[in-house]
């Protein structure tokens, strides 16, 4: 079935839609079949142009949201999948890694809900998953890793920091950079060994990806030379395999 623009005064659907960690090939059958529907496609920064490719017949708008840089704010974001549904049949939000994680969906659900607009989310390969299939490290180990928690350290400007990280077997943290050196003292202080494995990607499963194995100990020292995205993961299922 297609979509295509219509004068009639009816509104539209909007999808929130995963692009998966980076490399286009990553993105589910689905998520490939409703860009090539999609009459509007609102996309985040990490999106590549390779992933827009699937939507040559869309109209494409940048919404990206970058830490430490100039960004669409998310209210701004809320009002134009509004009133691009008001406009158009087909309304794409297409976000990198999983919309549910760490995507601000919560904030567009709502706008949308409160205006009646038909949404439906497509989920996509998040970051974790594909860090963990790049570096071939499992998340979980049979005796080892039961349990993970994914986590990030940015807050809403009224929300304080975390004081204490999960108490999990595997963690992951996401856009761990610039935080890494604060996350490694929070770890050791809460009695983490410091010969604790370490994994960090960047640029997940894009051709420029780089991964650096490490210590507890040495993560306490920071990353330098970090620009791209950057998954922290640490736990024992880390530990290099015999």
């Amino acid at each position: 079935m297609s979509f295509h623009n219509t004068d009639k005064k009816t509104t539209g659907k909007v999808v929130l839609l995963g692009a998966g960690p980076g490399a286009a090939d990553l993105i589910t059958v689905r998520g490939a079949r409703v860009l090539a529907q999609a009459d509007v496609v609102l996309y985040d920064a990490l999106v590549t142009e390779e992933m827009l490719a699937l939507c040559p017949q869309a109209i494409k708008i940048s919404v990206g949201k970058r830490s430490g840089q100039r960004s669409t704010a998310q209210t701004v974001i809320n009002q134009q999948l509004v009133a691009c549904a008001k406009k158009y049949k087909l309304v794409v939000r297409l976000k990198g890694g999983d919309p549910m994680i760490f995507g601000r969906a919560d904030e567009e659900l709502r706008a949308l809900e409160a205006e009646g607009i038909e949404v439906e989310v497509v989920p996509g390969i998040t970051a974790a998953i594909a860090a963990a299939a790049s570096t071939r490290q499992p998340l979980t180990k049979r005796g080892i890793a039961r349990s993970i928690a994914f986590f990030t350290s940015s807050t809403a400007p009224d929300h304080p920091d975390q004081t204490t990280l999960p108490d999990c077997d595997t963690l992951i943290q996401y856009m761990g950079g610039k935080e890494a050196i604060v996350t490694a003292q929070k770890l050791l202080s809460q009695g983490r060994s410091p010969d604790l494995p370490v994994v960090v990607v960047e640029n997940c499963s894009r051709p420029d990806e780089r991964v650096q194995r490490l210590k507890l100990s040495e993560l306490e020292n920071g990353l330098a030379g970090c620009k791209g995205p950057v998954l922290v993961m640490l736990g024992e299922a880390f530990a290099p395999r015999d």
